[in-house]
């Protein structure tokens, strides 16, 4: 498991990137972009991209926020949600992805920071798409 230091790392990027992800949030275009590139890099990962099956509701939910469908998702946790996404798609990672399995660990690291952060709204989210019968 992660030690202090891992975390205190992890959290260094995170808070590196939510400014990004703020001024990202105001170009429907580059949210969209991220999006497509997270789902892309996720079709790819063996093994460790069952951990990360939780991936497609966050590009889902903030597919549905910046469309203006679901609004009901706080900002800070969209920020949150993009702030993650900016990590695992970034190029440089505390590992680099080009090693199998090992590669993206870090991604399932970020992913697993931000969860406590976002974890009820994911929730209200999954429930608002089951009430609107729209599958993800």
């Amino acid at each position: 498991m992660e030690n202090n230091t891992d975390k205190k790392v992890i959290q260094k990027e995170f808070e590196k990137n939510s400014q990004t992800a703020k001024e990202l949030l105001k170009d429907e275009d580059k949210v969209e972009k991220l999006l497509l590139q997270i789902e892309d890099k996720f079709e790819e990962i063996p093994i460790v991209g069952s951990k990360l099956a939780c991936i497609p509701i966050l590009v889902s939910l903030v597919r549905s926020y910046i469309n203006k469908e679901y609004t009901e998702a706080p900002l800070g946790s969209i920020i949150s949600i993009i702030t993650a996404m900016l990590y695992v798609v970034s190029p440089v990672d505390l590992i680099p992805d080009n090693i199998p399995v090992l590669g993206q660990l870090d991604d399932v690291a970020v992913i697993a920071f931000c969860w406590p952060l976002i974890d009820n709204d994911v929730k209200n989210y999954e429930e608002w798409r089951k009430k609107k019968q729209k599958e993800i």
